[in-house]
């Protein structure tokens, strides 16, 4: 089996030696060079062509989202961000996942991270994810952005979709469980999400008739500013639940990392539950804690949607879901996935009402819906 061949790029050289290190401590991984700026990546990428970058985003003379852009353009690869918790690289963060980042990793402390190890695990999963996508990419049929990468893609126009501007509602939200009409949909994702999400729900009109629970795998800090992005874009509403918040139609509400989020019915209205309790399957938020919640929920319709990532975090929420009630499911075909993990664990259980590519999710899901 080949080797992961990756180009790290670092303005430290402490950085750049202990990332290569915690890289190559893993036989599928091989650090080929290392970068110490922007420019000297984007000169290097082209010359060794590697099937993965590490990309800081803090750096001299050309930085992490200048050099990103740059390689999107003349030699588009995988890349893996490496941030700082800090709301500034949060935002730059999702930024670079809008450009065509594949994924991120946040330094525990700062741009020298003497810690760095501790997410070595993580960094290392990262990597080998990206390679996967990097494999992909020669089956995307898509049409992509015309400043993208092969990893982003345009949601597609539909006719019977038409977005309205979004007004911001004075009245309270209307207690549809008691007569039976209440809807939900629930969503989970995780590798390649954020760029999903934004394909989604900017494809979805602002009067939708039922709120969206989302997870996103994210780690704390870096979800506020992903829903601030989303918001900014969509014609619904988009934000980071808050424990105890109403769900609404027409908005969307993403998990806070590091929150399990859970849907709870008070006084037959829907209510987010927000909690602490150990990792489902290394993951916290996790989409089976959030799908096994709605399945506890009575006298609501139920739409499920499971899209790009890595693992089988879902399914098992999912088979619950179906076997306490009625639910329909929306799979991201696997021709969209940046990785397949996810979305084929559901498939593979054979829970899937419909598998669609990425830019059918959304006019699915209203057609649905109405």
């Amino acid at each position: 089996m080949s080797t992961i061949r990756v180009l790290v790029t670092d303005d430290s050289a402490f950085m750049r030696k202990v990332i290569s290190d915690i890289l190559q401590s893993d036989p599928e991984i091989e650090v080929i060079d290392r970068a110490k700026n922007g420019l000297e990546c984007v000169e290097k990428a082209a010359k060794l062509k590697p099937d993965v970058i590490t990309l800081d985003i803090e750096m001299p003379i050309m930085n992490g989202l200048e050099a990103l852009e740059q390689l999107m353009k003349q030699s588009p690869v995988p890349v893996v961000m490496l941030s700082s918790l800090t709301r500034e690289g949060a935002e730059a963060t999702i930024r670079a996942l809008e450009l065509g980042a594949i994924d991120f990793v946040a330094k525990p402390s700062g741009p020298i991270s003497l810690d760095i190890h501790k997410v070595g695990d993580r960094l290392i999963e990262r990597v080998k994810a990206a390679s996967q996508a990097k494999k992909r990419t020669n089956k995307f049929k898509l049409h992509a952005e015309s400043t993208a990468s092969p990893f982003l893609f345009a949601a597609k126009a539909t006719e019977d979709i038409v977005l309205a501007p979004r007004q911001a509602s004075t009245e309270m939200p209307v207690n549809r469980a008691a007569s039976g009409s209440a809807k939900l949909v629930v969503l989970g994702t995780s590798t390649g999400g954020p760029k999903a999400l934004q394909t989604v729900l900017t494809a979805l009109p602002s009067q939708l008739p039922a709120p969206i629970a989302i997870v996103q795998h994210m780690p704390a800090g870096f979800t506020k500013s992903l829903a601030q992005r989303l918001d900014s874009l969509c014609a619904i509403r988009v934000t980071e639940v808050t424990d105890g918040e109403w769900l609404e139609p027409g908005t969307a509400y993403i998990a806070p990392g590091g929150y399990h989020f859970e849907v709870v019915q008070t006084n037959g209205r829907l209510q987010a539950k927000l909690h602490q309790e150990e990792p489902r399957g290394g993951h916290r938020p996790s989409v089976d804690i959030l799908f096994e919640s709605v399945s506890r929920l009575t006298k609501v319709d139920k739409w499920a949607i499971i899209m790009t990532g890595m693992g089988n975090d879902g399914t098992k929420g999912l088979i619950k879901m179906k076997e306490i009630g009625p639910v329909t499911s929306i799979i991201e075909d696997e021709s969209t996935c940046v990785v397949f993990g996810m979305p084929r664990a559901a498939i593979q259980a054979g829970l899937a009402d419909h598998v669609v590519p990425l830019h059918k999710i959304a006019e699915t899901l209203c057609k649905l819906l109405h």
